[in-house]
């Protein structure tokens, strides 16, 4: 059965469509990407999905219940986590206590304890930085940790997002542009998480613009252009495909999918 089921998602601004009858789903432990020109509505759809946007039309289902148009905390509680292509870190905080920041749902010290200093909150409190400490080992970060974020190489900042939205515990991952702005040093440690937390049977939904990437650790692709959906298959059918050639992929694209996927 599939973690997440989008079905028929579609809103509009004023008089344009930005996103129309767009549906996908995607399986724990695998990979589809979400590719595009510019303007396509790949935010606009994670949006609807991650409940910044209620959809005018369509449905979304997380291990088969219906969850259109919740909140994205209540999303959160529920497994859904994303990150942004806009960092959102809090710069001024360690990396450690950015992650202990996305550990948040998991505790359960009650107000008052905290509010009095109990020991139940201190107990509470080593336990999350403890697991936030076992969260950024996971992704390569662990040297990193007692470093304020905004002393942090953007590509190590990358990282840093995708272990904040993995302290949410997530059986959907939903990444806008996890390697944008990245060189290929950076660009190749994203790659590595993202499969290494796919196979843990997190189920991963990402946007992206490198196709090197894409075509590398995508199980499945879906193509969207002006807010619908172009064509959808595994990587190597996408590549081939005209329409996508023509819409977005282009020459260079063609040629950066093909040294990607042989």
């Amino acid at each position: 059965m599939s973690v997440l089921s989008v079905d028929g998602l579609g809103i509009a601004f004023g008089g344009l469509v930005a996103v129309d009858g767009v549906g996908f789903t995607v399986a724990a432990g695998e990979v589809l990407s979400i590719i595009g020109p510019n303007g396509a509505g790949k935010t606009t759809l994670f949006n609807l999905v991650t409940g910044l946007y209620r959809p005018q039309r369509g449905t979304v289902a997380l291990d088969g219940k219906p969850v259109t148009g919740l909140p994205p905390h209540l999303l959160a509680r529920r497994g859904l986590a994303r990150t942004f292509q806009n960092l959102q870190i809090f710069f001024r905080m360690t990396a450690l206590e950015n992650v202990m920041v996305g550990c948040h749902l998991s505790e359960r010290s009650p107000l008052l304890a905290d509010l009095l200093g109990l020991p139940v909150t201190r107990r509470q409190d080593r336990a999350t930085r403890d697991r936030a400490m076992a969260i950024l080992e996971r992704v390569g970060l662990a040297a990193e940790a007692a470093i304020p974020a905004g002393s942090l190489p953007y590509g190590v900042l990358k990282r840093l997002e995708i272990a904040r939205a993995l302290a949410a515990e997530p059986k959907a991952l939903l990444l806008d542009e996890p390697a944008a702005g990245c060189n290929a040093v950076e660009t190749e440690a994203v790659d590595t998480l993202i499969c290494e937390i796919a196979r843990t049977g997190v189920a991963v939904v990402l946007i992206e613009h490198d196709m090197k990437l894409v075509m590398r650790i995508s199980d499945r692709i879906l193509v969207l252009a002006q807010g619908r959906r172009l064509a959808e298959g595994r990587p190597r059918e996408v590549r081939d495909d005209p329409a996508v050639i023509a819409a977005y992929l282009g020459d260079h694209g063609r040629a950066e999918a093909d040294r990607a996927h042989g």
